[in-house]
């Protein structure tokens, strides 16, 4: 396990963050939690049970994980504060993703009513996780509503197209200074490790682990792509160069 991170005032110990949405059970999504070893879990509070006649989807999710309650559909600022509030009435914690979606074809998140949440339940004392566009100033405004941390897409939400927003995201790491956590359209190991290669702090994956053959073993590949690149982050690559530069001198054992 490599070094924890802190967002708002609470400090963990896994980079990778996973989702409950898209398995086929609710026994294969514990089963890909335990494997992803991550202790952030991000759930939508429609699927939480609130009647004894609906299974409960927190009662597979293992104890040591924190919960993040999203805002999942909410189309607007104010919608988005009542979920959030609900959650927290419901025993879910301060910490909230928001989720702010008007876009019904792309799922794009709208970032002047994520802002607009932000602000509001910031003030409130929440630990506000906020889904957006990549976007510089937008981040930068966030962070001025009070956000924890800036959650920029990799590419639309559950496309698994991969570090398509590569250029922007880096901006906000170099520019940011709370967190920065890659959130949507990451589809393989490799593309976390990118992002954690990158400098960002922890990476959200959802669709390429639930959606996959092996939900279990993907959880798994995910946890060591993570772990990887962050390593490779703390090591510091090598820089690129134009030209070729043997490995091994070239003078000195056929001729001198």
């Amino acid at each position: 396990m490599l070094d924890s991170f802190t967002v708002g005032n609470t400090t963990f110990s896994s980079r990778l963050l996973v989702g409950t949405g898209k398995y086929a059970s609710y026994n294969l999504m514990h089963d890909a939690l335990v494997a992803s070893q991550s202790d952030i879990v991000t759930v939508a509070l429609r699927r939480v049970g609130t009647t004894q006649s609906e299974e409960d989807i927190l009662n597979y999710i293992p104890d040591r994980m924190h919960l993040l309650p999203n805002t999942s559909g909410a189309r607007n600022a104010d919608e988005a504060i009542r979920i959030a509030r609900i959650a927290k009435a419901l025993g879910c914690g301060n910490l909230i993703k928001i989720e702010v979606i008007q876009d019904q074809i792309y799922l794009m998140p709208d970032n002047l009513e994520t802002i607009k949440a932000t602000e509001v339940l910031a003030k409130e004392g929440f630990i506000v996780f906020p889904y957006m566009s990549p976007n510089l100033m937008d981040a930068k405004r966030l962070v001025d509503a009070g956000a924890s941390c800036i959650m920029p897409l990799a590419s639309p939400i559950g496309s698994n197209r991969g570090l398509e927003a590569k250029g922007l995201i880096e901006i906000l790491i170099n520019s940011i200074d709370v967190p920065i956590i890659v959130d949507a359209g990451i589809g393989r190991p490799s593309d976390a490790t990118i992002a954690m290669e990158m400098g960002a702090s922890a990476v959200l994956v959802n669709t390429a682990i639930a959606t996959s053959s092996d939900p279990v073993g993907m959880a798994e590949a995910f946890y060591h792509a993570v772990e990887a690149g962050r390593k490779a982050y703390l090591a510091k690559c090598a820089p690129k160069k134009l030209v070729g530069s043997a490995s091994s001198p070239l003078t000195g054992f056929l001729r001198k």
